[in-house]
């Protein structure tokens, strides 16, 4: 068999030469890299349009009340008028054959301290709330497929506290801008999951273009809003998304106080 001997400047040769080749390799991985198509977003929010409506609708609060659950808690109960609205009727038409829509039908949204609403359809409701607690009340009526009313004798929006000895305080009604979070809500199944509503309610303000906005952040991606109104969201993937809705001023910065900022997490599934 013949051996190859390689003196001392063949070595180095062949040395530089490795080198060099390894350098040419990474090089070129880099290139290819940074030339890769990036992934389009399939993500889109528009608004909603013709949602039904309801002239002269109207929902008053008939009584608030706290009743003592146990040592530190309280029950606390409330009751509402509702006029010119009729609740567990199915919303003819519109937007409820293509969106999520309750087959119990119309209902009220109770929204308290900014968290997940619960859907009423009778008007009335109690949660437990503890002793020393303050909290925001927002109560509006809705549509079946969970689009709110936005008419100004629609809603109620409350402040108001359980003291320490459990009694019911109805404090000042707040005056600063607030928003809060309605829909979308929980998870989606099969066609629910191809157009979701994206619905929130804003308080002592507007939105427009050189004012007040509402900035939706969906899975990273920033989507800035200068009309109240409903939108929809196609293009979610399945599985976890995440949604932060913001109030923003007319220079793009976060509006500071209570009930301004609020993040969901919602599951799309096949």
């Amino acid at each position: 068999m013949k051996k190859i001997h390689l003196s001392s400047l063949g070595l180095l040769t062949l040395a530089l030469a490795t080198m060099t080749s390894c350098k040419d390799k990474t090089e070129k991985t880099t290139e290819d890299s940074a030339i890769e198509t990036p992934v389009k977003s399939e993500i889109s929010v528009t608004p909603i349009e013709d949602s039904k409506m309801f002239p002269g609708a109207k929902l008053t609060v008939a009584s608030e009340t706290a009743t003592a659950a146990d040592a530190d808690s309280v029950t606390f109960k409330i009751n509402y008028k509702v006029a010119n609205f009729e609740l567990t009727q199915h919303t003819e038409g519109h937007h409820g054959e293509h969106m999520a829509n309750s087959g119990q039908g119309q209902h009220i949204h109770f929204i308290l301290d900014n968290k997940p609403y619960s859907a009423l359809y009778k008007p009335e409701h109690e949660v437990k709330l503890e002793k020393g607690s303050e909290h925001y009340l927002l109560s509006f009526l809705s549509r079946s497929y969970h689009e709110s009313l936005k008419d100004k004798d629609a809603f109620v929006v409350e402040h108001f506290k359980i003291n320490d000895k459990g009694a019911y305080e109805k404090l000042a009604e707040p005056k600063e801008a607030m928003l809060f979070y309605s829909r979308p809500k929980g998870e989606y199944k099969g066609d629910d999951t191809k157009t979701i509503l994206l619905d929130f309610f804003v308080v002592n303000t507007t939105l427009a273009k050189d004012g007040y906005k509402v900035q939706a952040n969906i899975n990273g991606e920033e989507f800035t809003l200068d009309e109240w109104r409903p939108y929809q969201i196609t293009g979610l993937p399945m599985g976890e998304n995440i949604i932060k809705l913001t109030l923003i001023d007319a220079e793009g910065k976060a509006v500071s106080g209570e009930n301004t900022s609020v993040e969901r997490k919602i599951t799309l599934m096949e």
